[in-house]
Parts: C-alpha cells; sequence; structure tokens
C-alpha cells in the first residue's frame, strides 16, 4: 500500500527558489525538438530507481503520441553534457502538471534536486498557469516530499493505493 500526497501551488510568491550549486557544469534545456524515443529514455533513466511503470508497456505510437501532444513540454538537466534528471510539464486548462520529475541515480546527493524543481516550478509559471501542481508518493526518493514543500508547494489531498 502507498501513501499519495499531491501537492499545489496557486500563486508564483509561493515558490522558495533553490539555486543551483557553486561551479558545477549545469545546463538546463527544453526539448524543442520532440523526439519519443528521448522521452522514453529519460523516464527509464529517472524512472527505473524508483519503480515507474504506468508506461513501461506503451507502444511507440502511444509514445509518439504523448510526445508530440502541444499541451506537453520537457526540459533536461545536463551535468558535463550528460542528462542528469529532467521534468515534463503538463498543462490543461490553465493548469500546469509536473507531470515527471527526477534525477539520474548518478546525479542523487549532489544538491540538485532543490535546484531543478525551482526551474520546473518557475517555467510551470512561465506557461500561463494559475495553477501548479504535482503528485507524489512513499516510494519516490525519500526526500521528494520535503523537497516539494521545501519550495514551496502545499499539499491538498492524500490518498492511500
Amino acid at each position: 500500500m502507498a501513501t499519495i500526497w499531491y501537492l499545489e501551488s496557486n500563486s508564483p510568491a509561493q515558490l522558495k527558489p533553490k539555486p543551483a550549486p557553486d561551479n558545477l557544469p549545469l545546463q538546463l534545456l527544453e526539448v524543442e525538438q520532440n523526439e519519443y524515443q528521448y522521452n522514453r529514455f529519460l523516464y527509464q533513466l529517472v524512472g527505473t530507481a524508483w519503480s515507474w511503470t504506468d508506461k513501461s508497456s506503451w507502444s511507440d505510437k502511444q509514445w509518439q503520441d504523448y510526445v508530440n501532444s502541444p499541451q506537453l513540454r520537457t526540459w533536461v538537466l545536463y551535468y558535463a553534457g550528460a542528462p542528469a534528471g529532467y521534468f515534463e510539464l503538463h498543462k490543461e486548462n490553465e493548469q500546469v502538471e509536473i507531470r515527471y520529475f527526477g534525477l539520474s541515480e548518478q546525479f542523487l546527493g549532489q544538491s540538485l534536486g532543490g535546484y531543478l524543481l525551482t526551474q520546473a516550478i518557475q517555467q510551470a509559471w512561465q506557461w500561463q498557469a494559475k495553477r501548479v501542481w504535482v503528485h507524489t508518493c512513499d516510494t519516490d526518493h525519500p526526500s521528494a516530499l520535503a523537497n516539494y514543500q521545501g519550495r514551496g508547494l502545499c499539499i491538498y489531498k492524500t490518498e492511500t493505493d
């Protein structure tokens, strides 16, 4: 049984930003040329450690439809040229969901999560959102919930599944 927390922000002023760690070769880029294989790679790179399985049986066509949706945007955090983490934003009716978010295992514990989440929230607000939301569960990284709350997101619903 898993506990799922739903968190939200209703104002950009709620954001408690965390800067990038000093002197690291970081670059955050939006994926502007959709390549469904790259989104699938990122999903597996980050999600395997946390047993993300909701898209593991998807066909190429399902991935193509998902990635090519105008409601989806993807950003990748690179560390010295290697993908260190990513986030996907999904917009629906002026609400932006941080749909997938995380770091690859190699980059955990380097104080990158707070910075990457700050960027995700900022990008969501820049996409003319009136609300930014995300969900996490107790099978995600042990610091996930604290990171979301540390960036100013507030729990609005809790479920057990």
